[in-house]
């Protein structure tokens, strides 16, 4: 790529990354789904009435945000209401390579390459790494709810692939019409009507700047760079700057949070990254197609 679209590229990686600072910052008060909710609220409105709808059925882009947005959001935010960290919280979603390989292989009878077994081997090791070696304010049901929305994000994958759902920003957009209700009805069973009404009244500037971060910079502006950089550029020459989000989300924790990654974690989520990096790789002699993302099965979608 060219230096500017690099440079774009690595800007897109680091909004992404301190993203889940942002969350874990802004979450304070406020039921983990019901924060959710808020968010993909405002990811739908306004954007919703200038964004055309994706050329898909209304059953594949609800069933895409189903499990791309609401599963894995869902148990992502539950997973770092319960004590998982920002940086590790980024790092074990990238699993998500690993489950739609697994997923796709069984699924769509998709064998995967040589190097895609092998990145997955090292991937499911890391993972290993990182679970055996957790800090102790990791919990095992934090990490499990972690690689909840890891699965929920590969099944996703494949489910878009299987029904050649397109990416972008108006996938991002109208997927996500699907995340408040269910959300928040569940907020209202598991956190009671009475802690939804005081979040609601004494939502904090702290959570409204995190919205508008999750929903306006993350989601829409990062989706928004990111495809227009697929559009131009092969995706094996743009996905792998994905994987500079769990190192920006680690290291922004670190500095702003404090929360410092023991050895375990930092061995196995290196791991982790090469075993990924090693499953995106294309076979020899074999040029990369543009792709927009979420739809290909080798391919991560963006971490949003």
């Amino acid at each position: 790529m060219s230096t500017r679209d690099s440079l774009l590229a690595a800007l897109v990686a680091t909004i992404w990354g301190i993203n889940f600072v942002v969350i874990d910052w802004g979450m304070a008060g406020v039921p983990p789904l019901l924060f959710a909710a808020i968010r993909f609220s405002a990811v739908v409105v306004p954007a919703i009435f200038f964004i055309a709808r994706p050329d898909a059925p209304w059953r594949s882009i609800l069933a895409v945000g189903a499990l791309m947005s609401l599963g894995q959001f869902g148990f992502l935010y539950v997973a770092m209401a319960a004590g998982m960290p920002p940086g590790l919280a980024a790092l074990v979603l990238q699993a998500q390579v690993v489950f739609t390989i697994v997923i796709a292989a069984g699924v769509l009878k998709e064998v995967p390459t040589r190097a895609q077994a092998a990145g997955v081997t090292l991937g499911v090791a890391g993972l290993v790494i990182v679970g055996l070696g957790r800090g102790g304010e990791v919990s095992l049901a934090a990490l499990g709810l972690c690689l909840l929305g890891a699965l929920s994000w590969g099944i996703g994958n494949v489910v878009a692939r299987a029904a050649r759902v397109p990416g972008g920003l108006s996938l991002t957009v109208w997927s996500a019409v699907v995340v408040p209700v269910p959300l928040v009805a569940l907020s209202l069973v598991l956190d009671g009507p009475g802690a939804v009404a005081t979040a609601l009244t004494g939502f904090s500037w702290q959570a409204a700047v995190s919205t508008l971060y999750t929903a306006g910079l993350a989601s829409l502006v990062g989706y928004g760079i990111f495809n227009s950089l697929l559009a131009r550029w092969p995706s094996s020459a743009v996905v792998p700057w994905v994987l500079l989000a769990p190192v920006v989300a680690m290291g922004s924790a670190w500095l702003i949070l404090g929360q410092r990654p023991n050895g375990a974690e930092l061995a196995g989520g290196a791991l982790l990254l090469v075993g990924v990096l090693i499953a995106l790789r294309p076979p020899r002699g074999v040029r990369a197609a543009r792709s927009p993302g979420p739809a290909e099965m080798s391919e991560p979608a963006p971490v949003s």
